[in-house]
């Protein structure tokens, strides 16, 4: 009996063990470390990667969708969630987030992963406003394109964490992104996404005082127009912020006061912030195994259903 005592108590340490490395690796060494683990330890939940698609010509440009492994005509068209990586706009890749989609089709969506033109070393491709304007693009191509896959256009939500949530929010909160797509001269009203969820987001950070934010935005003409602070609007879609208490990279003061923000401009706002969270676990409870421990998932798939419920404009 004391045997298997210490066995059981053996295991219990090393899946703890293992399931700390993993989430400080992802701290470091980004979500395709997530996304194997997920992989291992969920399994695919029945989601199936149905498309990659290009958006531009660079690389980035790109957006990658899945689905459920129900055929299409078997089912009626399901909302579309559509995600942007974190990566303080000089690192990520959608390929990396497929445990995103592991998350949230067996929930009822469709899943797009955006990416975006990046900043790097050697050119000045991915500063200000390019980030917005793929994020802008790529929505306008899942809108034309998304019923052929089983998703209802008139029902997407925009989704991002870190440098992508503010990506979503600027394309929200500032009207004539989407009105201005590079795909289509007439462009979509930026309340067509019927919501908005913004994980652990960066809002109000001029001045520029982080190699990654000058880098990006250090040679926008008007730096104080690049603060999604500045173009918080009452009538725009419902947002749902949410943000750990122990987030050191962005402070939770962020969402916090955008909170406040756009519920005194009179806009549909929910804010939830986790006690003991850092700046990736938000991300993290997404996947196996904190998903069946932490709500942020269930928080956000009820809050996507609310919002894109009724299909009457």
């Amino acid at each position: 009996m004391g045997n298997l005592v210490w066995a059981l108590a053996a295991l219990v340490l090393v899946i703890v063990l293992a399931a700390l490395t993993v989430q400080w690796a992802v701290g470091r060494n980004g979500p395709a470390v997530l996304d194997a683990f997920d992989r291992l330890t969920g399994g695919a939940r029945g989601a199936i990667r149905l498309a990659t698609l290009s958006t531009g010509e660079h690389p980035s440009q790109k957006l990658v969708i899945w689905g459920p492994r129900e055929p299409q005509e078997a089912r009626d068209p399901l909302p579309v969630l559509i995600f942007a990586h974190g990566g303080s706009w000089n690192s990520g890749d959608p390929e990396d987030y497929g445990f995103l989609a592991r998350a949230f089709v067996p929930q009822g969506f469709l899943v797009v992963l955006i990416g975006y033109r990046l900043v790097t070393q050697t050119s000045r491709v991915g500063v200000y406003p390019d980030m917005i304007e793929d994020t802008a693009t790529a929505i306008r191509r899942v809108y034309d394109g998304i019923a052929r896959y089983g998703g209802d256009p008139d029902r997407m939500v925009m989704m991002g964490h870190s440098a992508g949530a503010y990506n979503v929010m600027m394309t929200a909160m500032e009207e004539t992104w989407l009105s201005q797509s590079a795909l289509s001269p007439e462009g979509l009203s930026a309340n067509t996404p019927r919501g908005v969820v913004a994980l652990a987001g960066p809002y109000d950070f001029y001045p520029f005082d982080s190699p990654a934010t000058i880098a990006a935005f250090g040679a926008a003409p008007d730096p104080e127009a690049t603060q999604v602070f500045n173009h918080v609007r009452g009538d725009a879609p419902p947002v749902l912020l949410i943000h750990g208490e122990e987030d050191t990279r962005v402070g939770p003061r962020h969402s916090r006061e955008l909170a406040r923000m756009i519920e005194a401009a009179g806009g549909d706002v929910t804010l939830t912030l986790y006690p003991g969270m850092g700046h990736v676990d938000p991300l993290v409870s997404l996947a196996s195994p904190w998903r069946k421990r932490r709500d942020v998932a269930d928080r956000i798939a009820a809050f996507a259903k609310t919002v894109t419920q009724d299909t009457a404009r």
